[in-house]
C-alpha cells in the first residue's frame, strides 16, 4: 500500500522540483536545491527499502492473525510507511504553500521551509534506519508453507461474471409466500387494510436478499415504495427524514420538526397503496415508536421488517412472520458449487475435491453469505486438492487462535485472501453507510484519486484497471450487484452488513478508517485514523487534540452543519479526499481552499451555486465532482488546475 504511494509521490515531487527550478533563480534556489536533493534522496532510499519488502509483506499479511511475531512486524512496517507518507505529504503541502501571497511573503516562506525540509530529511533518515533494521530482521520471521498462487492472476476476461437471480438458492418457497402476502393473492388477505410482515433469522442467513428480490418484483404494483435501513443505532427523526426522502414527499425536511414530518408522511400515504421496507431492525421498541406514522385505514399498506430477533414485532395490526433458517445440506451444496465452479459449464465439483468441499460447507453452518464467500474464494485457486487443503489448513489454524463462529471465520479468511491491490479498495467501500448503493463511476474515481489503483503493463487505462478491481470484489462475493445498465455492465453495488462489520473492524485495526455516527458516550478521537466517514448530525463528540493525519473525510449525513467541520478541516492540512456528496450545504468553507494536497473534491448533488476563484489554489486536484449541484458555471481559475 504505502510503497506504491511513496513511489508515486516521488515522481510527483520530481516534476514539482523541475517546475520550481524553472520559476525561481538565484542563491536561494541553490540553498533550496541542496535541501531538496537531500530530502529526495532519503525518500528514494525509503522507497527502495519498502519495495524490497513488498513481496514478503503480501505473504506476511495472510499469517499475522495466527502468528503474533508476524503481526507485530507487519504493524511496525505499516506504521513506518504511514510516517513516510506523512513526511512526503507535508513536503508537498509546504511547497504549495510557498506559491501563495506577495513576493516578500513568498520569500519569507521559502526561507522558513528550508529548515522544514532539513527536518523532514532528518526524519526520513531516522525512518530509513528503522526500515533497514526491520528488513534485516525479517529473515528471522520468514513465512513458510505458502506461496503466491498462480490462480490469483486469473485472466480478467474470465472475471466478468456477476451473481444472477438464478444463482440464488433455497429462497424460492419463502419468496413466493412473501409475494402472496404483499400482493393479497391467496391466504385470504384483504386488500383494503394494512399488513406488517417480519422476516427474521440469524445474521448472514439471507433476510435482506430475500426481501430485496421480492421488493424489486412487486414495487411497481404500488403507488409509493420506500426502503430504509434502520440498524442498531438509530434516531427516529433521522429515519423519518430518510422515509420522506425515499417516498419523494415535498416538504422542507431540513427544517420541519419531527411531529410535522410524521404528519406529512401519514397524510401523503393516505388513500395510496404503499410498501415500506424497514431493514435490519434491532430494538424491540422500534415498531411501537414508528407505527403511527403509517396509516392503517383508507389505504393499502404493506410494511416489511427484517431483523435478527422475532420479538421486534409485537403489534396490534395483522402481522405475518417468516423465520429464515440456515440452508439444508442439499441447498448448501448447490450454492457452494455455483460459487466455486461458476466458470465451469456444469457447475459440478470434481470427485477428488468433494470430501474437502463438504468440510468447507460444514464450517459455513448453512449461512448463504459464508457459503458464497468460501466458494468464490476457492474459485480463484487452482482446482487441486493441494490448493484447497492449503486454504483449509489456514482456516483451521485461525479457528484455533480465535474464538469466533466458523462461518464468521470463513468471511474473515475471504478478506485476508484479497490481493494487495484490492484490500484498500475493499476497506474504502466499507466506510459507506450500511446498505449504501455504491455507484461504479464514483467509487473508481475515488480509488484512482487517492492512489489505490496502479498502472499495469496491459495497455489498460486506470479506469479500466479500477473497474476490474470492482468486478473482482463482486466475483468474490464481497460486494453484491444492485443494478446493471442496459448493456449488463455493473452500475450499483453494495456490501452485505455482516461483511461490512468485519471490514470495519479490520479498517479500525489497521488505522485505515473509522465511522462516526454521532451516537454513544464520550469523545470520538479523529487522531490515529487516516479516514473518517461521518454518518451522523451531532459532531460535538468529535475530539481534536491537534493536527491530524487525516487523508479522507466522507460526509454521508445530508443535513449536517458544515461549519462544525471547520475544526477538522483546519487541523487536517494533508487531506486528499473531501466528499460532501448529497449534503445540503450551499457554500464551501474557506478552509477547503487551503487543502493543497486535495485530489478529490465531491460536491455532487449539493446546493452549492458557485465556487470562489481560490479553487485555483488546489493545484493537486484531480477530480472535481459537481454533477447535479446548483452550479451554472466554473470560476476562471479552474483552468489552473
Amino acid at each position: 500500500m504505502a510503497e506504491a504511494v511513496v513511489g508515486q509521490l516521488v515522481m510527483t515531487l520530481g516534476a514539482a522540483l523541475a517546475k520550481e527550478a524553472a520559476t525561481y533563480g538565484g542563491a536561494l534556489l541553490c540553498k533550496e536545491a541542496a535541501a531538496l536533493r537531500g530530502l529526495f534522496g532519503k525518500i528514494r532510499q525509503s522507497k527502495v527499502e519498502l519495495e524490497s519488502m513488498q513481496a514478503y509483506l503480501q505473504e506476511a499479511e495472510r499469517f499475522k492473525d495466527t502468528d503474533k511475531t508476524t503481526a507485530i512486524f507487519v504493524g511496525e512496517i505499516r506504521h513506518l510507511a504511514f510516517q513516510i507518507e506523512d513526511v512526503v505529504d507535508e513536503f508537498t503541502y509546504k511547497m504549495e504553500d510557498c506559491k501563495h501571497g506577495g513576493f516578500a511573503g513568498k520569500m519569507k516562506k521559502r526561507l522558513k521551509h528550508i529548515k522544514t525540509r532539513h527536518r523532514l530529511a532528518a526524519k526520513l533518515q531516522e525512518i530509513e534506519a528503522q526500515l533497514q533494521e526491520a528488513n534485516r530482521r525479517k529473515r528471522d520471521y520468514a513465512v513458510t508453507g505458502r506461496s503466491a498462487s498462480a490462480a490469483r492472476s486469473m485472466n480478467q476476461g474470465q472475471a466478468l461474471q456477476f451473481t444472477r437471480d438464478e444463482d440464488l438458492v433455497g429462497i424460492e418457497e419463502n419468496k413466493e409466500r412473501l409475494i402472496r402476502w404483499l400482493t393479497g393473492g391467496g391466504d385470504g388477505l384483504g386488500q383494503n387494510s394494512s399488513k406488517v410482515t417480519l422476516v427474521w433469522g440469524m445474521p448472514g442467513v439471507g433476510k435482506t436478499t430475500l426481501v430485496d428480490h421480492v421488493y424489486n418484483t412487486v414495487k411497481e404494483d404500488f403507488d409509493a415504495a420506500a426502503w430504509v435501513t434502520v440498524s442498531e443505532s438509530y434516531r427516529i427523526e433521522d429515519l423519518l427524514k430518510k422515509i420522506a426522502g425515499q417516498f419523494g414527499i415535498a416538504v422542507d425536511i431540513a427544517n420541519v420538526e419531527m411531529r410535522g414530518l410524521a404528519k406529512s408522511i401519514h397524510q401523503y400515504l393516505q388513500g395510496k397503496k404503499y410498501i415500506m421496507v424497514l431493514d435490519d431492525v434491532w430494538a424491540e421498541c422500534f415498531w411501537s415508536e414508528i407505527r403511527d406514522v403509517f396509516p392503517t385505514s383508507n389505504c393499502i399498506g404493506r410494511v416489511v421488517m427484517t431483523s435478527r430477533k422475532q420479538t421486534v414485532l409485537v403489534t396490534r395490526e395483522s402481522a405475518y412472520a417468516i423465520h429464515l433458517e440456515p440452508l439444508q445440506a442439499y441447498h448448501s451444496w448447490v450454492l457452494f458449487c455455483k460459487g466455486a465452479f461458476w466458470n465451469a459449464d456444469d457447475k459440478r465439483c470434481p470427485l477428488e475435491l468433494q470430501e474437502l468441499a463438504r468440510k468447507f460447507i460444514a464450517k459455513c453452518q448453512g449461512l448463504p453469505i459464508a457459503i458464497t464467500c468460501i466458494g468464490r474464494l476457492l474459485s480463484w485457486k487452482l482446482p487441486t486438492s493441494v490448493e484447497w487443503e492449503d486454504v483449509y489448513r489456514g482456516l483451521d489454524s485461525q479457528l484455533a487462535k480465535d474464538v469466533i463462529p466458523d462461518a464468521h471465520m470463513i468471511l474473515k479468511v475471504s478478506l485476508e485472501d484479497l490481493p494487495y491491490d484490492l484490500k484498500n479498495c475493499f476497506l474504502h467501500c466499507a466506510l459507506s453507510p450500511e446498505d449504501f448503493k455504491l455507484k461504479r463511476r464514483r467509487i473508481i474515481r475515488q480509488w484512482i484519486a487517492v492512489g489505490f489503483v496502479r498502472e499495469k503493463n496491459e495497455g489498460k487505462t486506470l479506469e479500466q484497471v479500477a473497474e476490474g478491481y470492482l468486478v473482482e470484489l463482486v466475483n468474490r462475493s464481497l460486494l453484491q450487484v444492485v443494478q446493471r445498465n442496459y448493456a449488463g455492465r455493473l452500475k450499483y453495488c453494495r456490501m452485505h452488513d455482516v461483511i461490512r462489520l468485519l471490514a470495519l473492524r479490520k479498517a479500525k485495526e489497521e488505522c485505515f478508517g473509522k465511522v462516526y455516527n454521532g451516537s454513544g458516550i464520550g469523545s470520538f478521537f479523529v487522531e490515529g485514523s487516516r479516514r473518517i466517514s461521518v454518518q451522523g448530525e451531532n459532531l460535538e463528540q468529535l475530539s481534536l487534540s491537534g493536527p491530524t493525519q487525516l487523508r479522507a473525510l466522507h460526509v454521508f449525513e445530508k443535513y449536517i452543519n458544515v461549519d462544525l467541520l471547520k475544526p477538522i478541516l483546519t487541523s487536517s492540512n494533508l487531506l486528499s479526499t473531501l466528499d460532501l456528496q448529497g449534503t445540503c450545504i450551499k457554500i464551501l468553507p474557506n478552509e477547503v481552499f487551503n487543502l493543497f494536497n486535495l485530489r478529490y473534491l465531491g460536491i455532487r448533488g449539493t446546493k452549492i451555486e458557485s465556487l470562489p476563484e481560490s479553487v485555483g489554489r488546489l493545484q493537486n486536484l484531480e477530480v472535481l465532482d459537481a454533477w447535479d449541484s446548483k452550479m451554472k458555471y466554473l470560476p476562471n481559475n479552474v483552468v489552473k488546475l
